[in-house]
């Protein structure tokens, strides 16, 4: 397994669903940025299950952030970062009944062939969304050293089940507009009826996928190293190692195929001295190299895997056709949940070129 991302802030994952804890190691931070665990609380806590979100999972961790290292006095010290939350409500149970027959829509075939039989099945294991804990901690971390050079990520959902939120204007909009929101979406009209949709595919033992944005402002002209280190490229590997992540697109995206060149052209202009462009359609990047306007992307996030209906599959130990009905606790649609996982990823691989290009100093003073 790869379990590590970036060059210079340099993130590395570690823990299962039901093992004892998740984590992840932050290693290239800078000494010197103020940080404390409530930092990093406060953005874990956007992705637990127990925030009124309709019909998340039934798992209530807590997860409580503990710093064990790379941190002293409020400060960061240079050394690596590791961070971790104990895994303290599980139930294998369901997945103990299951254990040898293949579940439709997850990583359980293409583990078990790879592995060799010895990867962990408990909740999945190491394929668990659980383990995406560790990327909003490594986030946090991030997005306070982006803080330090201007940088502002947000995201959010912004079609779930179909369901389509009109579009924000800027980071700050969407921050207002999603305060309090149970499915992190800026647009409360939209959110209500995205509620209405997971409880009815819930009652039908369904689920929802969707569509999350990530946003990015304050970024300065230059960040990317073409032609296989470009800025999109690295933020779709980061998007992609999320679960249940199945397509990125960037500015105008897949909507770029159907339009002509005079209408996907941002023009350029001249505002305070700096140049932009006066639309947006290429999400804030050129060539792989950011252009200094918001950076725009988007995630096709897959409906859960895990659902109640019978569905067709194999018994491993008799290769034999059986079917299945995937017990456990599970949300229905993982959307508003992931929401803080692609803000985090994004702030990682920001935060990783902006020490490549010199924008932030080795010590923070």
């Amino acid at each position: 397994m790869n379990n590590s991302l970036g060059e210079m802030f340099r993130i590395t994952s570690f823990g299962e669903s039901h093992g004892d804890c998740i984590g992840i190691v932050v290693d290239g931070c800078p000494a010197g940025l103020p940080i404390g665990v409530e930092d990093i609380q406060r953005e874990v806590d956007k992705r637990k299950s127990s925030r009124g979100r309709p019909l998340a999972t039934g798992r209530r961790e807590t997860d409580k952030v503990e710093v064990f290292s790379g941190v002293f006095n409020g400060f960061t010290t240079g050394a690596p970062i590791c961070l971790a939350i104990w895994n303290r409500d599980i139930d294998s149970s369901a997945y103990e009944k299951i254990k040898n027959v293949l579940r439709p829509g997850h990583a359980d075939f293409t583990a078990y062939e790879k592995y060799g039989g010895f990867n962990d099945w408990r909740g999945s294991g190491r394929f668990s969304g659980r383990i995406t804990a560790g990327f909003v901690m490594a986030g946090a971390v991030a997005k306070k050293l982006l803080s330090t050079i201007g940088i502002e990520v947000t995201a959010h959902a912004v079609e779930i089940g179909g369901i389509k939120a009109a579009p924000p204007q800027d980071v700050e909009s969407i921050r207002e507009r999603m305060a309090g929101n149970e499915v992190s979406c800026a647009d409360p009209a939209a959110a209500v009826k995205m509620i209405e949709a997971i409880k009815a595919a819930s009652r039908d033992g369904d689920s929802l996928g969707g569509i999350i944005e990530a946003r990015a402002e304050g970024l300065p002209v230059g960040l990317g190293e073409p032609v296989f280190d470009t800025i999109e490229g690295c933020l779709a590997k980061a998007y992609l190692a999320i679960p249940a992540v199945k397509g990125v697109e960037f500015g105008a995206g897949f909507a770029a195929a159907r339009l002509k060149g005079s209408e996907d052209n941002d023009a350029f202009d001249v505002k305070s001295g700096r140049v932009i462009t006066t639309t947006n359609n290429h999400g804030g990047i050129l060539g792989g190299i950011s252009s200094g306007m918001p950076l725009v992307a988007r995630l096709a996030v897959k409906p859960t895997p895990s659902i109640g209906k019978l569905q067709r599959s194999v018994d491993l130990d008799s290769l034999e056709p059986t079917t299945v009905a995937v017990g456990g606790r599970h949300d229905t649609c993982i959307v508003p949940r992931a929401v803080a996982v692609a803000e985090a990823m994004t702030a990682v691989v920001l935060a990783d070129f902006a020490l490549r290009h010199g924008k932030i100093e080795r010590v923070l003073r």
